[in-house]
């Protein structure tokens, strides 16, 4: 990529606001700030904040339903969140790594081919080269070996790093990251910070948004800190994270799993000699020709609430997929307490846009579960009230919600169903700390009053052992009880 000067203003948000037609209801407002060349700009704050709106809005791909006034310039254009005048410039001035790699991905194209085709189209390389610097990319992520597979046979975690692959190839001059390493432990946290900084020492542009704190301070540079839709606070990381002055960051910092006490009480727990509600035995799981998981044994029982940790890709995910009737064992078994209907078995899933229909809105999704299942309807706003769920979010597709807010949305409508076991998968790893511990602490409550277990998939060892009676960890596809610290 050739060298920007470092004088040159990437991108310009002047007085930028976003309303909801018909209501005309205020997503975000006046926002200002510019990011010159070889800048970091980190953009944090609560979930549904207007983060990935703003976002959106500079790539000019908002939903019809928002309205856009102030001024965007790019590229010493205005766009103004036109998506005529901002598509010409995609590839070329702008590369977007969006929140959710399953809708950005293509599901029958192999993954190092898609890294490619990012380099080919966007930058014009031939497509050896373009084939040689996917391979070093998936390389300096850590996915080497998954290059000739396709995305259902990876983790989530490793599709977000195929994602940020992609976003990697092109040479533009500003690179928008939205929540870049969710749900990736710090291992693979580390090799996507390394690969989005290492464009900005020839002048690349970074605008991120992120929910973790510490990867804001990894990044360096300048950090905004959103709430309810306004800049509340900004200026160089290191001073605002050391000694915010605003009262919502200073609540933000205070929040971070590290700093929770225990959430579930260990009174509620059935007496490990009980049946188990689900349980395994030598169980072995093969994906891709390659052994996943390998002779996992575990039992769980009313009231457990069980947490798996371990790098992304290690089995955590098609564990829990097979406890729940998801994935079929390669070997060995899955035994769950008969007379169960199988729905009473629920998941959470890592990215809740793919347990979601797109031509749906949230409130019709929720009434066809009701009728399908005679359920009572009333559950519904105690859900709201415990998750900060505004009703008129479920008048909205899922593809007009934040990804924190479809996430807690997921949950109300697993909830519903009184589950007797939950797999979460990485069930907050969209949410901003305060409201990840709200969530988890709802979570863990109303399991606990009705006897419900859970499984915990997480990368986050603070929150694991904040949430659980009994953590486990995954390494090389192997299942080892109390082996975190």
């Amino acid at each position: 990529m050739k060298t920007i000067p470092s004088n040159d203003v990437v991108l310009r948000i002047s007085d930028l606001g976003i309303t909801l037609a018909p209501t005309e209801r205020s997503l975000l407002q006046a926002c200002s700030f510019e990011v010159r060349a070889g800048e970091r700009l980190t953009l944090i704050g609560e979930s549904g904040a207007g983060k990935s709106l703003l976002a959106q809005a500079i790539m000019g791909t908002l939903p019809p339903v928002m309205r856009v006034q102030g001024e965007v310039t790019m590229a010493g254009r205005a766009t103004n969140g036109q998506r005529q005048l901002t598509q010409p410039l995609w590839g070329h001035q702008v590369v977007m790594l969006p929140q959710e790699p399953w809708t950005a991905l293509n599901p029958i194209m192999r993954l190092r081919t898609q890294v490619a085709e990012a380099g080919h189209y966007a930058t014009g390389q031939r497509w050896q080269t373009a084939h040689k610097h996917a391979d070093q990319h998936l390389a300096a992520l850590g996915l080497a070996h998954a290059g000739h597979q396709w995305l259902h046979q990876v983790s989530g975690g490793m599709a977000q790093r195929v994602g940020v692959a992609c976003a990697s190839q092109g040479n533009a001059p500003l690179l928008i990251a939205d929540e870049p390493t969710k749900g990736l432990d710090a291992g693979a946290c580390e090799q996507v910070a390394s690969l989005l900084g290492a464009a900005q020492l020839q002048g690349q542009a970074l605008l991120t948004i992120t929910h973790d704190l510490d990867l804001a301070l990894r990044l360096g540079g300048r950090v905004a800190v959103m709430r309810h839709g306004q800049i509340v606070e900004q200026g160089d990381v290191q001073t605002v994270l050391s000694a915010p002055q605003h009262p919502y960051t200073q609540a933000l910092l205070a929040a971070q799993p590290r700093r929770w006490t225990s959430l579930v009480p260990a009174e509620n727990r059935t007496p490990a000699q009980a049946d188990p509600l689900v349980g395994a035995q030598d169980l072995s799981v093969n994906l891709g020709g390659r052994a996943v998981l390998r002779h996992a044994s575990l039992r769980i029982h009313p009231g457990d609430f069980m947490a798996v940790v371990g790098s992304s890709g290690c089995g955590k995910t098609t564990l829990g997929n097979a406890l729940v009737g998801l994935l079929k064992p390669s070997s060995g078994q899955v035994n769950r307490r008969p007379g169960l209907a199988p729905w009473r078995f629920q998941k959470l899933y890592q990215d809740p846009v793919a347990s979601f229909s797109m031509h749906q809105t949230i409130r019709q999704a929720l009434a066809h579960l009701l009728r399908l299942h005679r359920l009572d309807p009333a559950p519904i706003a105690h859900w709201q009230q415990k998750l900060r769920l505004n009703d008129e979010l479920l008048d909205r597709l899922p593809s007009e919600v934040s990804g924190g807010e479809l996430q807690r949305l997921a949950i109300l409508r697993a909830m519903l169903l009184k589950p007797v076991f939950v797999f979460a998968d990485e069930p907050t790893s969209r949410l901003d700390a305060l409201t990840q511990r709200d969530t988890m602490e709802a979570l863990c409550g109303a399991m606990a009053d009705t006897g419900c277990a859970m499984l915990l998939v997480s990368h986050d060892v603070h929150l694991a052992q904040h949430s659980t009676h009994q953590q486990w960890h995954i390494e090389e596809g192997r299942l080892h009880p109390d082996a975190i610290t």
